[in-house]
């Protein structure tokens, strides 16, 4: 499955948020992750995201979609997936 996951959380866990992402995702913007993963991905990700935020105060939305979207960008992109292998 494709998903885009975009976060708000406290700027005391941002790094470790976006660290945890970069394990499975493609960085394509400030706070936004996307890209293709198992089920079983999946489901450790949604885990292992809620150990790490503070449900009280962070938010976290995940985009699951049939496949890779067309996607079309104004301006600069932050990290261009044309880069990936």
């Amino acid at each position: 499955m494709y998903v885009v996951i975009v976060y708000d959380v406290n700027v005391s866990r941002v790094n470790k948020v976006k660290k945890f992402l970069r394990q499975y995702l493609h960085w394509v913007q400030n706070s936004v992750f996307e890209g293709e993963i198992t089920l079983a991905e999946f489901e450790r990700i949604k885990a292992d995201l809620a150990d790490i935020i503070n449900e009280d105060e962070d938010s976290i939305l995940i985009y699951k979609l049939r496949s890779k979207p067309k996607r079309e960008s104004l301006g600069i992109e932050k990290n261009p997936l044309e880069d990936i292998i």
